[in-house]
């Protein structure tokens, strides 16, 4: 078998079926999302009705506005948290960074449930011993203090905790790609450490900064396991709120919202690969020079 010749027949009917086999029932739900009718199995003609509806259920959108919010929070928390642990990473010794960098993997190859219920049971823990704390010195010296709950905060904190991972992954290529004696030498025409940070070390690490935060961002906005476990019972992100909505009835309005979260991340991920193709690009005529 000549590995170098070019895929078959039989090669490229597997090939079609497979990607049929993954993106149909995408590509039905986006063509049922414009259906006039609410079946979600015959057409009734071409309409926007269902989009016009999806923009008024304050359901829905209250589930947008939280998994917005709580995207660009963990996406800004986890840039900059994810920038100093690469730096620090960085400058460690090998044996020290070695190992880290295996334990700052594991997030990210870790099933999503595990992590999610590890976060939980945590917190629960943890509010719990503050609880009954609480409780003790209002019984004792008639003190009082807040209670803590699962809720936004801990949505937010376990959204920050699976994002840095990634955000340091994207970071570490651009730092070992600079010059370490750009530091130095910026240091002896007389720039302090953090004027050298931000003069040297943001512009050359620059682009891995920016794919690890629109990784972050797409991670956010797309999870749902961690956020169910995380969330509370007050709180609820738009792949939870579509969640709870296939439990009773599928109706086109959550063709119309899948079909937004679908293109929606779609366009992050086509920008994160263009982003990475032009770097890869301008990295290889350096070289040729």
């Amino acid at each position: 078998m000549n590995l170098g010749s070019r895929p078959g027949l039989f090669s490229r009917l597997f090939t079609a079926l497979v990607f049929i086999f993954l993106y149909a029932p995408i590509f039905l739900l986006i063509i049922f999302s414009f259906n006039a009718g609410n079946s979600n199995s015959v057409w009734h003609g071409f309409s926007l009705h269902w989009y016009g509806e999806l923009f008024q259920d304050r359901l829905i959108m209250g589930g947008v506005y939280t998994t917005l919010l709580v995207s660009l929070l963990a996406t800004a928390i986890a840039t900059v948290a994810g920038t100093f642990a690469a730096i620090g990473f960085y400058n460690m010794r090998r044996r020290w960074r070695e190992p880290l960098m295996v334990i700052n993997e594991i997030p990210m190859i870790n099933a999503d449930i595990v992590t999610g219920v590890s976060l939980c049971l945590f917190f629960v823990a943890a509010f719990a011993a503050w609880n009954g704390f609480v409780t003790w010195m209002e019984q004792t010296y008639r003190l009082t203090a807040p209670r803590l709950e699962l809720g936004f905060a801990t949505l937010l904190i376990a959204h920050i905790s699976f994002n840095i991972p990634y955000v340091v992954l994207a970071i570490m290529p651009k730092l070992r790609q600079m010059d370490k004696n750009l530091i130095d030498a910026a240091q002896d025409l007389g720039c302090t450490w953090m004027q050298a940070f931000w003069k040297v070390v943001v512009p050359e690490i620059k682009p891995g900064i920016v794919n690890g935060m629109l990784i972050a961002f797409t991670m956010s906005v797309d999870d749902f396991v961690i956020s169910y476990f995380t969330a509370g019972p007050k709180t609820s992100t738009l792949a939870m709120v579509i969640y709870s909505m296939t439990k009773k009835r599928v109706t086109p309005k959550i063709n119309a919202v899948s079909t937004l979260l679908f293109g929606a991340v779609l366009l992050l991920l086509i920008v994160v690969n263009v982003r990475q193709a032009r770097q890869e690009k301008a990295a290889a005529k350096v070289r040729r020079r």
